[in-house]
């Protein structure tokens, strides 16, 4: 069966295969289904238009984290590029920003483990260590410099878990810090990778620094971002958005200076 994927956005993880569109259809498309795939709720609008507008191809459905459909098996190279990897879904924290507990539900599902090397699980290390420990074995057979983009959860860091990772040699390794219960994990993961060998200088660990959310102001984020720094990690921050994918302005400024490690390190911290 020949199916089209069509994506409202484009992004890095978005593939760029033969079919998949980011548009309208062509003279040439083709298919016996379109698949309409939306990453983000602010998209769904955009994701109509371009379901009208493949209807005359083939029958047509709209799916994706957006519509709040739960995800099932991962296959490779269908929503997201090759070499990005789903091994499990679902998480057991209840974070008032994030719709993953809601969509996915709250138990762990670990998924057969297919060859990837950049892992967006939605928290790995909330699996098992049998499944863990199989992602590991994975990744250590690939070619390309692994990565964690997905985010790892400090508060579930154990020191076999660091040497593992530090055993990978990745490229980047992102964790979170989202409210303020994350800060004390965060210095003791930040602690177990830095004594098995990572380094500040290296910018390899790395933390997702919500920011802009209601009732936030500039000079808690940059607390935030300055105590990620401090726990060994080189900050980036994540803006908040609302449903429609609203921000501001003065807070996407503030975005830009926490979002390349090349700025941060350059000059010190602004």
């Amino acid at each position: 069966m020949k199916i089209i994927r069509v994506f409202p956005r484009r992004t890095k993880a978005t593939p760029t295969d033969e079919l998949a569109y980011f548009g309208p259809p062509d003279l040439f498309a083709e298919a016996d289904e379109v698949h309409i795939s939306v990453t983000f709720t602010y998209d769904m609008g955009r994701a109509e238009q371009l379901a009208e507008q493949w209807s005359h191809v083939a029958p047509v459905t709209i799916g994706g984290p957006a519509t709040g459909m739960r995800g099932e098996a991962f296959t490779p190279g269908m929503y997201l590029k090759p070499g990005y990897v789903i091994t499990s879904r679902g998480c057991p924290n209840r974070c008032w920003f994030c719709s993953v507990w809601k969509r996915e539900g709250q138990e762990v599902r670990e998924l057969p483990i297919t060859e990837g090397w950049n892992v967006l699980d939605d928290n790995l290390l909330a699996c098992s260590d049998e499944h863990i420990k199989a992602v590991f074995a994975m990744l250590k057979r690939q070619r390309k410099a692994v990565q964690f983009t997905g985010g790892l959860e400090a508060a579930r860091m154990k020191p076999w878990i660091a040497t593992a990772l530090r055993d990978l040699r990745p490229k980047q390794l992102f964790f979170a810090y989202d409210t303020p219960d994350d800060r004390e994990p965060l210095y003791i993961a930040g602690a177990m990778l830095l004594n098995v060998g990572f380094t500040r200088a290296s910018h390899t660990l790395r933390c997702f620094v919500l920011c802009g959310y209601p009732r936030d102001s500039m000079d808690d984020a940059k607390a935030r971002m300055l105590e990620a720094e401090a726990a060994g990690f080189t900050p980036m921050a994540m803006l908040w958005r609302d449903e429609k994918g609203r921000t501001d302005h003065a807070w996407r400024s503030f975005q830009r200076q926490w979002a390349r490690p090349a700025i941060i390190h350059s000059k010190g911290a602004p």
